[in-house]
């Protein structure tokens, strides 16, 4: 028997309605069977799951336009729906289930992040299957999360998920795509995300959803890089979720990354968004990648974006490629006016001593 594992399933609308303008709930109860089964050899389910929008449609029986707002309603319509009707097909199996609505804001803060991950713990640990959308009846841009392929990364980042499966209407990552092209072929293991590969990834695959490929592929590099194994497989596909699990591995696979084991470098892999950017030479990039090191100001050759002490900004060669990210000691201001100096410089540049470090070990993480 395998060993006990957290698995984060990410159910897309396009798998969820069957590619009609209603949900297949004849679907969704083989979905729950396959998650029951996971359960019953030991493992803990999370689902994150679309379809609100879809389900709002459905219940309002009217025309209804696509803009934010008509989006919003409909999602405020549907999540009642939606969520009552993954009670009552878990219910069939004696199983469950509990509902959290997350946006960005929830993520981006420290403690809020705390406080949902241990939410989302307790639940497993009473054993009860977590259902988790987006807020999208509130959220505005500036909090949403954006698509629910991103926000089930976070999710395996804040469950410690051992596997993320992003189950969608194409069967995994292929070379081109196959709607178009029919010498296209699957790929079925991705040790390494570069730009060529993200080329390879296009836009949502039908209407009813916000996500395609390439959110998918952000959303496995997220999670990769915080140790969960990220599989993206074909949701109608028979057992499917079950043969993610087993040696009939469907899909594309990507392998995870040696994870940070500091909770708190977790969080900044899944939490803020970058506020700006400093571009640092290659003796730093070593002195990061090579020795554990702190960045120094010596090895800083220009900063971007406006941001201030304590804010979450992004690490950068001169090619624009991100080394890492974290948590900066100096303003952009400030960041400018020392780029380049010795440590010993700091003080007489700035008219006052903040550290050596711009940014600390303690506080970045190795992208």
């Amino acid at each position: 028997m395998q060993r006990e594992q957290v698995i984060v399933v990410k159910l897309g609308t396009s798998v969820l309605t069957g590619g009609t303008d209603k949900l297949d709930k004849a679907h969704m109860v083989e979905l729950v069977r396959q998650c029951c089964e996971l359960k019953k050899q030991g493992h803990h389910v999370i689902l994150v799951s679309s379809g609100a929008v879809a389900a709002g449609r459905e219940q309002l029986l009217k025309p209804c336009g696509r803009s934010l707002i008509d989006k919003q309603m409909l999602a405020a319509i549907g999540q009642g729906q939606l969520i009552h009707i993954w009670q009552s097909l878990f219910a069939l199996y004696g199983v469950n289930v509990g509902q959290m609505l997350l946006t960005r804001a929830d993520v981006d803060d420290r403690e809020r992040y705390l406080n949902a991950r241990d939410t989302l713990n307790a639940l497993l640990n009473y054993d009860v299957v977590p259902i988790i959308n987006e807020n999208d009846a509130v959220a505005t841009s500036e909090i949403k999360v954006g698509d629910n392929d991103n926000l089930s990364a976070l999710v395996a980042i804040l469950a410690n998920a051992n596997k993320l499966l992003l189950l969608t209407d194409q069967e995994g990552l292929f070379t081109s795509d196959p709607r178009t092209n029919a010498d296209a072929t699957l790929i079925g293991e991705v040790t390494h995300i570069n730009d060529e590969l993200r080329q390879l990834a296009g836009g949502s695959g039908t209407n009813l959803g916000t996500g395609g490929m390439a959110t998918k592929l952000q959303a496995a590099d997220i999670a990769r890089r915080a140790g969960v194994e990220v599989i993206i497989a074909k949701g109608a596909g028979k057992n499917v979720i079950l043969k993610c699990m087993s040696d009939e591995l469907p899909g594309t696979r990507f392998l995870k990354l040696t994870a940070p084991k500091d909770g708190r470098k977790k969080w900044l892999l899944a939490g803020p968004k970058s506020t700006g950017q400093i571009v640092i030479d290659a003796g730093a990039i070593s002195a990061l990648q090579d020795k554990g090191a702190s960045l120094l100001a010596k090895g800083v050759t220009n900063a971007f974006g406006r941001f201030e002490r304590g804010d979450l900004i992004d690490l950068i060669d001169t090619k624009n490629q991100v080394i890492a990210r974290g948590l900066t000691r100096f303003s952009s201001t400030e960041v400018n006016k020392i780029k380049g100096a010795h440590s010993n410089q700091i003080g007489e540049l700035l008219e006052y001593d903040s550290g050596a470090e711009v940014l600390h070990r303690d506080d970045l993480v190795l992208l």
